[in-house]
């Protein structure tokens, strides 16, 4: 790590366990009031991202449902914000208490000797989720991509990993599916946020969700399948304010015969079902609709255009070759 990059992490960590420890009232109500301010009033962060999200995703509610939907999401991403300030202080007790799990030892009784995948979402405080480990017999991985701050994703890797859960970026996974299933190894849980739009490159299927056409990372449903490894999906409920608790719902046993995007399919109905119940709670400033059939089959075409004239281009050098040769050696004859 370059020492520029070494500094601005120290101070970074520095100043958020100095804020993290002032009474909870300062940091919710006074700095959470100040960020929701700063992002949704002074410099109106990504509100048109919001609406444009919200209106195709609740067409059914009026303008004023919207509206407070709005309103609500900005107060908890703030809210989110604090939390992030605070994983770099909060204690052992009161992460659990702050996100609690209501079948954690059904779950572990299931999973036993077994590796597993939890489908998780940016919704309600998903950072504090890092607390499972706590409860678990399985080596939690928490699957990420590097920021490109450096300092910020060193950041997030040591607050993540404080309580015993393992960051590890996302094309590193497999190698560590693998090295688990040998029988001397701790087996694993690997913690996956599925909600997030993939490339345009990787769009291969669309599903219905919220009202829309909409694309999904499979990389879940092909650990599973590849693996043979169980999936579940976590359910949040907020259940008083900063409080959360989590279902585990199986979704995938790792042995059903199921189609291709079959369990990709059962994510995004649990999905949907979760948010509809509380939709502030998810992350609607992302630009989750950003690709359209319309724009990837543009790009596809562009693709095949790009790759036809590839191969033309590859075969006319040599003709010309030919040509400028044939041309040579009638020079030299005469």
């Amino acid at each position: 790590m370059k020492r520029s990059t070494r500094l601005q992490y120290r101070a970074l960590y520095k100043v958020c366990r100095l804020l993290g420890r002032l009474p909870e009232n300062w940091l919710y109500r006074g700095l959470g009031r100040l960020i929701y301010f700063i992002l949704y009033r002074l410099v109106r962060y990504r509100v048109s991202v919001v609406r444009s999200n919200l209106a195709h995703s609740f067409p059914e509610k009026s303008p004023e449902e919207r509206a407070e939907i709005e309103h609500r999401f900005y107060r908890h991403l703030a809210e989110v914000f604090v939390d992030t300030i605070r994983l770099a202080s909060i204690s052992r007790q009161e992460i659990l208490e702050r996100m609690v799990y209501t079948n954690v030892e059904e779950h572990e009784r299931r999973m036993a000797g077994k590796n597993w995948i939890v489908a998780m979402s940016h919704y309600g405080s998903w950072e504090l989720t890092i607390n499972y480990v706590c409860l678990s017999d399985h080596r939690l991985l928490a699957v990420y991509r590097p920021l490109h701050s450096k300092a910020f994703d060193f950041y997030y890797y040591l607050v993540r990993s404080r309580f015993g859960t393992q960051p590890i970026p996302m094309h590193e996974i497999y190698r560590e599916v693998i090295r688990s299933q040998r029988p001397d190894r701790q087996r694993i849980g690997v913690a996956l946020i599925a909600d997030q739009t993939p490339p345009i490159h990787e769009i291969k299927h669309w599903y219905r969700f919220l009202s829309q056409d909409t694309p999904f990372f499979a990389g879940a449903e092909k650990m599973a399948r590849r693996f043979h490894m169980p999936i579940v999906f976590m359910h949040v409920r907020q259940t008083r304010p900063r409080h959360y608790e989590a279902e585990l719902i199986p979704i995938y046993d790792g042995q059903e015969e199921v189609s291709e995007y079959e369990i990709t399919q059962r994510y995004v109905e649990h999905l949907e079902a979760m948010i509809r119940e509380t939709p502030h709670l998810w992350m609607w400033s992302h630009r989750r609709w950003k690709h359209t059939r319309q724009s990837v089959e543009a790009f596809w075409k562009a693709e095949q255009d790009r790759v036809a004239k590839q191969k033309s281009d590859r075969v006319s050098v040599p003709s010309a070759r030919v040509g400028e040769t044939v041309e040579t050696s009638q020079r030299y004859e005469r």
